[in-house]
């Protein structure tokens, strides 16, 4: 029996994934080239030369983000762990476990959506479940697979990075915990600080998605490893870098680039940034000789991003240094995230009772 628990919300604990999950995983396969790891948004098989890289993920639908925008977003968190691969989307498939309470109009402006973004990405839907469910309800209104076929050698493997290989970190912390709390609660953020903060905040909505940060990575030199900081954030990201990679690494906190409203919002809803979900923030090794290349890159195509440290040997574990000098990084292992997103819901339910 499991001696590890689940945590109150979010994701399974690594101890968890490792008791329960990890050991169990059904027929053994040569063609499995990337099986679950942690650290690794994505499987592969392979096929021939060719490697088909796949991701699955809950359809995530937030009503008080709009529906267009809560469909980009929706689309943009699914892609994104296949674009870590190196390897873009091609395929997509959905399973929509609606909520009784969706019409006809609602479900149509939400796979516009989704149609017009997947051609303008090139990807195809392929097959897919659409139904109505009683138990079911918003945010995760099903799930779905996306997949990207490419050359072998075109993969990107965490596993393979090395010593030596530079980390670079796009957009900063928490920039999805900024983007869905602004859309949702913006009255307690204006009431704080004010009207403009409000929509500075919600300007960031569109950077949710790490699809373009990679595409321009691969393109401009070598990546060795990319994760999408999404759960448990940036200090979260990096230990998963490290596991996968199997070595250690040194970040200086001070050189990681961040926005100001991002850490104007943390600071009304009380979370610490650098441990909230960051959807929309790359962390990637690098090869040294690619990082000058990567990060003028990524400047021309508006993305900010810095070179934040380096990976060690394994023995050297996950080392922060900030102001305070240098010192062994904790897993957060909760995102504080959920926890403030369910409880300002409660906040926004009493206020509009009165």
């Amino acid at each position: 029996m499991s001696t590890t628990k689940l945590p109150p919300l979010g994701k399974a604990t690594p101890a968890f994934f490792d008791e329960v999950i990890f050991p169990r995983l059904g027929a053994a396969d040569p063609t499995v080239r990337v099986g679950p790891t942690h650290g690794v948004d994505f499987g592969a098989v392979e096929i021939g030369d060719h490697v088909m890289v796949m991701s699955c993920d809950p359809f995530f639908i937030a009503p008080a983000l709009g529906w267009e925008h809560a469909a980009w977003f929706a689309f943009h968190i699914l892609l994104s762990d296949v674009a870590v691969s190196g390897i873009p989307a091609r395929y997509f498939t959905v399973d929509l476990n609606l909520p009784p309470e969706m019409d006809k109009e609602t479900l149509t402006t939400i796979w516009n959506t989704i149609h017009e973004e997947a051609k303008r990405l090139g990807v195809a839907i392929v097959t897919g479940h659409t139904a109505r469910y009683a138990g079911c309800s918003y945010p995760m209104v099903g799930g779905a697979t996306v997949i990207g076929v490419g050359r072998a050698e075109e993969l990107v493997d965490p596993r393979k990075a090395s010593q030596g290989d530079v980390i670079v970190i796009t957009k900063g912390p928490a920039i999805e915990t900024t983007g869905l709390m602004s859309m949702q609660f913006p009255e307690f953020i204006t009431e704080a600080r004010g009207e403009d903060v409000t929509r500075r905040a919600q300007e960031i909505f569109y950077q949710m998605s790490v699809v373009r940060d990679a595409a321009i990575v691969t393109e401009a030199g070598r990546a060795t490893a990319m994760h999408d900081a999404t759960e448990c954030g940036i200090w979260g990201a990096l230990f998963e870098i490290a596991r996968a990679s199997g070595q250690g690494l040194l970040v200086d906190k001070r050189s990681i680039v961040t926005q100001d409203v991002v850490l104007e919002v943390c600071e009304v809803f009380d979370i610490d940034p650098y441990k909230a979900i960051s959807e929309g923030t790359l962390i990637a090794t690098v090869a040294p000789e690619s990082v000058d290349a990567v990060l003028a890159a990524l400047k021309a195509e508006g993305i900010p991003a810095s070179a934040v440290g380096e990976l060690l040997p394994p023995e050297s574990g996950v080392i922060v240094r900030d102001e305070h000098g240098q010192h062994d990084l904790e897993h957060p292992e909760v995102d504080p995230f959920w926890i403030r997103f369910e409880e300002y819901l409660v906040k926004q339910a009493e206020r509009r009772k009165v």
